[in-house]
């Protein structure tokens, strides 16, 4: 069966939006929320403070009868002076009840997370003294992981850009990196959901997932462009539409093989993985999936349509008439 992408891309560009667009507007909301302040709801890597995890001692007698509230944990807070922390209740994973606490605060010294603690078993109960975890990160350290991770991926897309004007066209390599921004997007947008709805945070993995994201992407791209590049030069007469559906179609299989058998070791490590590697797992996942869509739907179909807008193609089948001919001259 032979795909005609180009009959349908104002749907596949439709699509796109519809998952876009929520995104955008969840990162503007956790921006406006009090308790994040930001696109996407940090870790401690970038913001810095100190993330206290506290677990209910469920073998006591009564202990753990009844969920926690997170109202009186709360008011427990702002008695200590840390009324502007982020609190959440933690689920148990292998009973499902709500017997944990997770906090974060700006760094707190030995003596108030103590007495935090004290204030809190008074009002909840006892704690697991093995269970429970404290982090402490300094906020310079959070900055700079935050300065050198945007860096890294403003450096990423300058390199491919360059590299793909200079191995195709400016054309090609601007509609490249929109392929590439629309797969971030995609997945910075539904992690600023999960923040919201689900409280997940995002650390210093994060950025390197987006760059592992981006690197898919491109390739996945490229490999599709290099067909197009071919099928133009050897048929310059055919129109830039059924050129792309036939690059597309040409290079289907090989994307499609490609993402599941990436998409395998990354559902293994979901699944398998420790509790830090959850959420790189995730992020890979969906990029993976939204560049393996944007190459196909996205950057494709784009390039046609540009083509189309300017008549471009016609001068890039001109020019390819041309030197065929100098060639059989000489």
């Amino acid at each position: 069966m032979k795909l005609s992408i180009n009959k349908s891309r104002s749907l596949w560009w439709a699509i796109s939006a519809a998952l876009i667009i929520p995104g955008i507007i969840s990162m503007v909301i956790s921006w406006q929320n009090p308790d994040i302040r930001a696109p996407l709801r940090p870790s401690l890597d970038f913001v810095g403070g100190t993330r206290l995890q506290l677990e209910l001692d469920c073998t006591q007698p009564g202990n753990c009868d009844q969920p926690i509230d997170i109202n009186v944990v709360r008011e427990v807070a702002r008695t200590e002076g840390l009324g502007d922390s982020s609190i959440q209740i933690v689920t148990d994973r292998e009973t499902g009840a709500e017997t944990g606490i997770l906090i974060r605060a700006k760094n707190l010294e030995r003596e108030q997370r103590v007495n935090l603690q004290a204030a809190l078993s008074e009002k909840i109960g006892t704690f697991d003294e093995q269970r429970n975890q404290i982090d402490t990160v300094g906020p310079t350290l959070g900055r700079e992981l935050f300065t050198s991770g945007l860096i890294a991926l403003i450096v990423s897309f300058a390199g491919i850009v360059i590299y793909l004007t200079f191995r195709f066209q400016l054309d090609y390599a601007v509609f490249a990196i929109v392929a590439i921004f629309h797969d971030v997007l995609v997945t910075v947008g539904i992690f600023s959901i999960f923040g919201l709805v689900l409280g997940t945070e995002v650390d210093s993995l994060f950025i390197v997932a987006l760059l592992t994201i981006t690197g898919f992407s491109v390739n996945d791209t490229v490999v599709i462009y290099d067909r197009i590049r071919e099928t133009i030069k050897n048929n310059p007469h055919r129109p830039i539409a059924e050129i792309v559906d036939d690059a597309v179609n040409q290079t289907l299989g090989r994307s499609i093989n490609t993402t599941l058998t990436t998409m395998l070791s990354l559902f293994a490590i979901f699944f398998f993985g420790g509790e830090t590697l959850k959420n790189f797992a995730l992020a890979l996942i969906i990029g993976f999936t939204a560049g393996a869509y944007s190459s196909i739907f996205i950057a494709s179909t784009l390039l046609s349509w540009w083509r189309e807008t300017t008549g471009k193609s016609v001068v890039e089948s001109t020019e390819a008439m041309d030197t065929s001919t100098s060639s059989q001259d000489s």
